[in-house]
């Protein structure tokens, strides 16, 4: 099983999700849900139950970190993001001497979503601040060579967001996956590379200390 990672900011705390965090979550996901369009969120304890179940379950194999995302100010659950598509690259059929590169127990790129906050805490302090932690862990810690967001690609106020950390569109996946509202989604894939992220990385620290 993974090391159980927290990240904490000036705004906002992530903390590895457990099954103890069900009724925050619903808390965070059953108020107000005019701005959750495109982005499946569960809707009564069943289906949040499932949810926290198998984001625990894809942490045990490796597949993904999920997080709850927790308000400094609210001193309560927000909402929730997570690592996931951690990908290692075998370096070892390139040629002589990749393998060398090879490295053990680290990706090689990350990407970061299921990401979705209760309307209190959208265009706050809060999700800038969750993403500046996840990106500077990636990139300085894993030394990851790129990291990646997606959205639907109807989702406007998603790509501003995401255009907003300095992330550039590498295209759009048509028919990628079902969408939130039952359509079959394209996907529009946003990433940073590892040579962009400090001048980003600075950027960001910036706002966040306005």
């Amino acid at each position: 099983m993974p090391e159980l990672l927290t990240l904490e900011g000036r705004f906002v705390r992530l903390l590895p999700m457990g099954m103890d965090h069900v009724d925050g979550l619903l808390e965070a996901a059953t108020g107000d849900r005019s701005s959750f369009g495109y982005t499946p969120i569960p809707w009564d304890r069943a289906s949040m139950t499932d949810y926290v179940q198998a984001a625990v379950d894809r942490r045990r194999t490796g597949e993904h970190l999920p997080f709850v995302t927790v308000s400094v100010a609210l001193g309560r659950i927000v909402g929730s993001t997570r690592f996931y598509d951690l990908a290692t690259w075998d370096w070892a059929p390139v040629g002589p001497g990749a393998a060398t590169r090879q490295r053990h127990g680290r990706p090689d790129v990350a990407s970061i979503g299921y990401t979705w906050l209760e309307p209190v805490a959208q265009r706050s302090p809060v999700n800038t601040e969750a993403k500046l932690l996840m990106m500077n862990h990636a990139f300085e810690q894993w030394e990851v060579w790129a990291v990646r967001i997606q959205t639907d690609a109807r989702n406007q106020r998603s790509r501003a967001a995401i255009e907003r950390l300095g992330l550039d569109l590498d295209g759009v996946l048509r028919a990628d996956k079902p969408g939130a509202d039952g359509t079959v989604r394209d996907s529009a894939v946003y990433s940073m590379l590892a040579g962009d992220w400090p001048a980003h990385r600075k950027r960001l620290e910036e706002r966040m200390a306005r």
